[in-house]
This record gives structure tokens, C-alpha cells and sequence, in this order.
């Protein structure tokens, strides 16, 4: 059980060996990075990637693919093509390029060197090209079009560094300057001329503005003045038609108060007419409610004869048909019974009730006689019967006049009198007194009859040959007409 264990672990362990082995020769490199894999089998190059190294038969080494930023400032002056000394200061961008040829050439060139090292020996190269270029150039192109120094500055060392693998990205002129002022001094003439020119510029526009100016303010004075011509114009013409449309509205007014005065006078006339038509109206309108109260209270008049004529049917005729009828109906039920109860009977008590019922039915006739004789007696004198209501009535208004003071309980007197020989205690009867004698003007308003012309029209208070016979016979017909009923119910 033992060995087979022990070699495994040890086939586990081999294993581990052998992979750890191959992770120490396996050697990487970025994409800003070349591997240089020399020895066995030769020179070979990775970018980006990674290889196996071989121990003890082959080596590696890494080359920077990254860009290279230096300055480019040469420490002595630099002579243009015009012999002026100048001081250019420039900064360059160079990197490796990316080709496996130019990463073998760059590795010949630089892969034992440091980075100051290789960047000395690039930046010597630069400058002598720079120097070169500069000796062909003017002062005024170099400061002018940096860009064009830029160009041949690429084209030119491009060649050079290429032989080293290496390329141009950018050159840029970052200054330029020089000990004698030329650079200065160099554009003042055209400063001079560009503010001789503006100073040109600026009277000849100052020159033009004057000469607009003017213009515009003659062509203003003669706008002003046709439309201060324009304006005095409007203005009669319009003072003119104000002038007529003032007159024309004076005839206007005038007219319009002529009408309105005539109309006046008109409505007042119309009005007056219509006055005296309202007036005339209003009186005949009276006249009229005179006649219908007149004529109403006759109407009420009749209505209360009337009243009375059917309170004494009502009263007495009614009462007696019903007891003759009640009687009549109790003796029929009478004569029913004795008829059954005998026949002999039956007809002693049928004369007996018919007798009874005669009695009856004469008694009732002779009530109604009566009533009809007094209803005639009040419809002959009814000017009398409402005298004697009025002279009847007259005790019960003089105690409604009085009743109120009887239930005052106490009276204080302020007045002592009406300046003469009265008490004011005395001045309250008085008071009464006068009200009680307006009794009969108070009647004489509201029957519309005087109560002298009622006094007149009765019989019995007559002239003196006619005052002392009419109440006679008034009375005797009153008595006889009594007696007469008198008799006749006795004989009922």
C-alpha cells in the first residue's frame, strides 16, 4: 500500500517541478514592450506576447516601445541665413517604430544602453539637423511659420533616425529669441505701417462720417421743412373743417332745440289736456262709486228685508210643517195600531187624530198667518223698523263707548281745565258725551240716510194734522192685524 502512494506523490511532485520550470522560461511581454529573445536558434523578437527562454542556451531582453519626450535646446546660438544670432528652444517626440525590422535595429542601437544614454545621443542628432535648418531660414520664417520648420525638421532626421529604428511623432518650436532685439524690432515697420494705415483709415472715415453727417443734416432741414410746410397745411385745412363742422353743429343744436321746444310745448299742452280728461275721469269715476254705493246699499237694504222674511219662515212656517208632519206621522202609526186592536176602535180614533191634526195644521196656519201679516207690516215701514233698530241699538253703542273707562283703574289728571270754568275731571264726561251725541252722524255715514229725512218718512212723527191720526191708525191697524191673529189662532 505504501510504494504506490509514495509514487504518486512523487510523479505529483515531478509534475509540479516540470510546470514550475516551464513558468520560470516562460517570459511575457506588453503591447509598449518588444521581447529580444537570442542564443539557441537565434535572434527573435515579441511584441506583445510571450516565449519560452531556454535556460543556459538562450537570453532575453526588453525593449521600451513607449514615446520618448525630450527638449531640443542647443546650448550655442544658432545663425540664421541673414547672420543674426537666435536662441531656438523645441520639443521633440520620438519613439521606436513598430516594425520586427526596426525593433532589431533599435535593439542593435540601444538595447545596452540606459534611457539618458539613448536619449543624449538622439538629442545630438536633432540639434545638428535643427542647426542646419536654421542656417537656411530667416529670422522672420523661423518666428513666422514654426510649422514649416517643423516639417523639415521631420522630413530631415527622418532619414537619420530611421537608419536607428526610431521615428519623428512631432517637433514643436517652443521658442525663439535672440540677444540683439532683432526679433523685437522686427515688426515695428509694420506695426508703424498698420497704424499708419489706421490712422489713414481713421480720418478717411472720420472724413466720410463729417461729409454723411452734413448730408443727412441737409436732407433732415429739408425733410423738417416740407413737413413743417406739410404740417401748417394739415393744420388750415384742419382749423377749415373745424370751422365748418363748428357751424354745421350750431345749426345742428339749433335745429335740435327749435324741435325740442316744440315738442316741449306740446307734451305740456298734451299734458294740460290730458290733465283735465284725467280730472274729468276722476270725477265721473266717482260718481259712479257714489251711484254703486247708493245702489249697494239698497241692495243691502233688501238683502236685510229679505234676511228677515226667510228668518220668520225659517223660525215659525218650517217648525210648524215639521210638527204637523211629526203629528201627522204619530197619528198615522195611532189609527195603524187601533186598527188592528179593532175595527170600531179603529175608526173613532181615526177621527179623533184627523181632528187633532186639523187643530194642528189650523194652529200652524194661523203662526204663519201672523208672520206673514208682520213681515208685511216691516216691509211696509221699514223705514220705522230701522229707526227703531237705530233707536234700539243706540243704549248698546253708548255702553261700548263707555265700557272702556270701566275697566281703568286709575286716571291721572294732568290738565286743570280748558282755560274757562271746567275741571279737567269734568272734560272727560264732556269727552263722552260728544262722542255719544256723534252717534247719529256716525249712522247717517255709514247707512248713507239722514236721520231727520228717516224721522220724516215715518208715519206716526208726521206733520201736526197728519202726526196725531197716522200713529192712530197705525195702531189701530196693528191691533187689528193683532187681534186678527189673535182670533184666528184662538179659533185654531
Amino acid at each position: 500500500m505504501g510504494g504506490p502512494i509514495i509514487i504518486t506523490v512523487l510523479a505529483v511532485l515531478a509534475i509540479l517541478m516540470i510546470l514550475l520550470i516551464a513558468a520560470r522560461m516562460f517570459r511575457k511581454v506588453g503591447p509598449n514592450q518588444a521581447l529580444i529573445v537570442y542564443g539557441f536558434g537565434g535572434t527573435r523578437i515579441v511584441q506583445g506576447g510571450g516565449a519560452v527562454v531556454l535556460p543556459m542556451v538562450q537570453s532575453s531582453q526588453m525593449l521600451s516601445l513607449e514615446l520618448m519626450s525630450f527638449d531640443v535646446a542647443p546650448q550655442q546660438d544658432l545663425y540664421t541665413q541673414q547672420g543674426v544670432a537666435v536662441t531656438v528652444e523645441a520639443v521633440a517626440q520620438i519613439k521606436v517604430k513598430s516594425d520586427p525590422e526596426s525593433i532589431r535595429t533599435a535593439a542593435e542601437q540601444f538595447l545596452s544602453k540606459d534611457p539618458q544614454s539613448r536619449e543624449g545621443l538622439i538629442r545630438l542628432v536633432m540639434e545638428g539637423h535643427l542647426r542646419g535648418i536654421v542656417g537656411q531660414l530667416t529670422v522672420e520664417q523661423i518666428v513666422k511659420e514654426p510649422e514649416m520648420v517643423a516639417g523639415k525638421m521631420r522630413s530631415t532626421c527622418a532619414e537619420d533616425l530611421s537608419k536607428m529604428g526610431l521615428e519623428v511623432v512631432s517637433f514643436t518650436i517652443r521658442e525663439v529669441r535672440d540677444k540683439n532685439e532683432y526679433i523685437a524690432n522686427m515688426g515695428r515697420p509694420d506695426v508703424a505701417r498698420i497704424k499708419r494705415d489706421a490712422d489713414v483709415a481713421a480720418a478717411e472715415a472720420e472724413r466720410d462720417t463729417a461729409i454723411r453727417r452734413a448730408n443727412a443734416l441737409r436732407e433732415s432741414a429739408i425733410a423738417k421743412a416740407l413737413a413743417d410746410q406739410e404740417r401748417v397745411m394739415a393744420e388750415t385745412a384742419s382749423m377749415a373743417k373745424q370751422s365748418e363742422a363748428t357751424r354745421d353743429l350750431d345749426v345742428k343744436k339749433a335745429d335740435y332745440q327749435s324741435s325740442v321746444k316744440k315738442a316741449q310745448a306740446q307734451a305740456d299742452k298734451a299734458y294740460d289736456i290730458q290733465a283735465n280728461v284725467m280730472q274729468q275721469q276722476v270725477v265721473a269715476e266717482q260718481v259712479k262709486v257714489e251711484r254703486v254705493q247708493r245702489e249697494e246699499q239698497i241692495k243691502v237694504q233688501d238683502a236685510e228685508i229679505l234676511r228677515r222674511e226667510r228668518e220668520l219662515i225659517a223660525t215659525v212656517l218650517k217648525p210648524a210643517e215639521v210638527e204637523r208632519q211629526k203629528i201627522a206621522a204619530l197619528a198615522e202609526a195611532e189609527k195603524q195600531k187601533r186598527a188592528t186592536e179593532a175595527a170600531g176602535l179603529a175608526e173613532a180614533i181615526r177621527e179623533q187624530g184627523l181632528a187633532e191634526a186639523e187643530i194642528i195644521r189650523a194652529k200652524g196656519q194661523a203662526e204663519a198667518d201672523a208672520m206673514t201679516l208682520k213681515a208685511a207690516a216691516f216691509h211696509q215701514y221699514n223705514q220705522a223698523a230701522v229707526l227703531d233698530k237705530l233707536l234700539t241699538g243706540l243704549p248698546e253703542v253708548v255702553r261700548a263707548m263707555a265700557e272702556p273707562l270701566s275697566k281703568v283703574d286709575k286716571i291721572t289728571i294732568v290738565s286743570t281745565g280748558d282755560g274757562h270754568n271746567g275741571l279737567g275731571a269734568s272734560q272727560i264726561t264732556g269727552d263722552v258725551a260728544k262722542m255719544i251725541a256723534q252717534v247719529p252722524a256716525l249712522f247717517e255715514t255709514l247707512a248713507g240716510i239722514k236721520v231727520g229725512q228717516l224721522m220724516e218718512k215715518v208715519p206716526g212723527l208726521m206733520a201736526d194734522g197728519d202726526e196725531k191720526t197716522a200713529p192712530v191708525q197705525s195702531n189701530g191697524e196693528e191691533k187689528t192685524a193683532v187681534a186678527r191673529a189673535n182670533g184666528e189662532e184662538g179659533t185654531a
